[in-house]
């Protein structure tokens, strides 16, 4: 049997194996000769600044989701949003259209993509101790659009596998009622990782000139700086991203040091902003316990220790019950135990916590297909396509609800759909042979 026969016998029996999966899409690189906005020399880019901003359309929120999208508190997120405009007033790329949010994940990290879309998780929120060390977080990333650090990569290529990790579908062998989302955080990965010591530096050095020029001491960059260096030495699993490739050294801690004392000297007398970042944090940072609970839980996911993961959810639940982010967390620790009917129930509490959240419903959707109960998957992942749409495998998936439903035509629209995007691979080549079985394709 060849794993196209294989692929249509398991789905056929409402059963995927793991590794038939979608794979990436691929793209092009575009390079071309710019002018640095903050040093004037010439730099390699890979996106002019108009394809900056539409990555930023087209890819963040696809990796806000996958950071199981906004907080649900407004006031902070708009409390996050005043600090950045107060930088972003002094930065060199005004004209760009940034933006901030608070992200549901545990995990300590902060980006920010091309055009300028920043999330920063709640996992390093509620470490910081005061608004010039948040200003100096903020002022790291910005120094990245600014510098166009992106841009200087790989272009269009890197952002088109970017913006397609989502595509992919999942499994197991024991069939669609163990489907759990195992995608990765590669979105955030791939644009910021590869950063070069230089990058990192220079977004460092910009970084603390921003925070200055807004009005802040610029002590605050020692303090984040610390904060990292103590969080990769405690907790290395949970710094993520922002400083992974290049663990955080007294090197750049002693620079920022170093320009505190003298460059901007000046600026050290300045109020820190304790008070009102104690104040505009504090709904945040009264559920910290919730998410400690759960960055041991997902630490113990990673290394498939599911009862300890489990374990350290229910601590989470039990001190916030609507905790969007430890109900999902739950339910994919549950499924990864084949508990997808005690799964199920959490993925639908998460969906009704956070009904405009995408991730709850793609969840809902794969264990209902393993549940053979494919009314209830089509709903949830329609639901996904309406949040996000444009993830080829969710239309993949919402055919094979379809079909489980018996509605040949409509999963043949979503066959070609998915067709459309995508001529490869398994899904594509199970695709086509239903479309060719029915008549629709020759």
């Amino acid at each position: 049997m060849n794993d196209h026969d294989e692929l249509a016998l398991n789905l056929r029996r409402n059963r995927i194996t793991r590794r038939q999966v979608l794979g990436l899409f691929g793209a092009a690189a575009l390079s071309g000769c710019a002018t640095s906005p903050t040093g004037g020399g010439a730099i390699l880019v890979g996106m002019n600044e108009d394809e900056e901003k539409a990555v930023d359309k087209q890819v963040a929120p696809q990796q806000f989701s996958q950071d199981l999208g906004a907080v649900q508190d407004a006031a902070v997120n708009r409390y996050l949003t005043e600090v950045g405009q107060r930088l972003d007033a002094n930065v060199h790329r005004p004209q760009m259209p940034y933006s901030y949010r608070v992200l549901n994940a545990n995990y300590v990290n902060a980006y920010t993509f091309p055009g300028g879309a920043m999330g920063v998780t709640r996992g390093i929120l509620v470490e910081l101790d005061d608004e010039a060390e948040l200003a100096a977080l903020l002022g790291h990333e910005i120094g990245h659009v600014n510098a166009r650090h992106a841009a200087q990569r790989q272009g269009q290529a890197m952002i088109a596998q970017v913006a397609m990790a989502g595509a992919n579908i999942v499994g197991t062998a024991a069939g669609y009622g163990g489907l759990v989302d195992i995608g990765t955080k590669l979105g955030a990965s791939v644009l910021l990782s590869s950063y070069s010591r230089d990058n990192e530096r220079e977004a460092d050095a910009l970084g603390q000139e921003y925070m200055v020029r807004a009005g802040y001491p610029a002590s605050g960059m020692i303090g984040l700086q610390q904060l990292l260096v103590d969080q990769q030495k405690s907790s290395p699993g949970m710094l993520q991203t922002m400083f992974s490739t290049h663990p955080m050294s007294s090197e750049r801690r002693d620079t920022a040091k170093q320009l505190a004392e003298s460059k901007y000297a000046a600026s050290n007398g300045r109020d820190p902003g304790r008070e009102r970042f104690m104040d505009n944090t504090a709904a945040l940072r009264r559920i910290k316990p919730t998410i400690a609970a759960c960055q041991n839980g997902e630490t113990a996911m990673a290394g498939k220790q599911y009862g300890k993961a489990e374990e350290q959810f229910r601590t989470a639940l039990k001190a916030t019950p609507r905790d969007y982010a430890a109900n999902l967390l739950m339910a994919k620790c549950l499924s990864e135990q084949d508990k997808d009917a005690q799964a199920l129930e959490y993925a639908r509490t998460a969906a009704g916590i956070y009904p405009q959240e995408a991730q709850a419903h793609k969840l809902i959707g794969v264990l209902a297909l393993g549940r053979k109960d494919p009314g209830l998957a089509y709903e949830h992942l329609d639901r996904y396509d309406k949040l996000l749409p444009g993830n080829a495998g969710i239309t993949f998936l919402k055919g094979v609800s379809l079909e489980g439903m018996g509605k040949r035509p409509e999963a043949a629209a979503q066959y070609m759909a998915y067709l459309r995007q995508n001529q490869r691979g398994q899904a594509a080549e199970y695709s086509a042979s239903r479309l060719k079985s029915w008549g629709y394709l020759k």
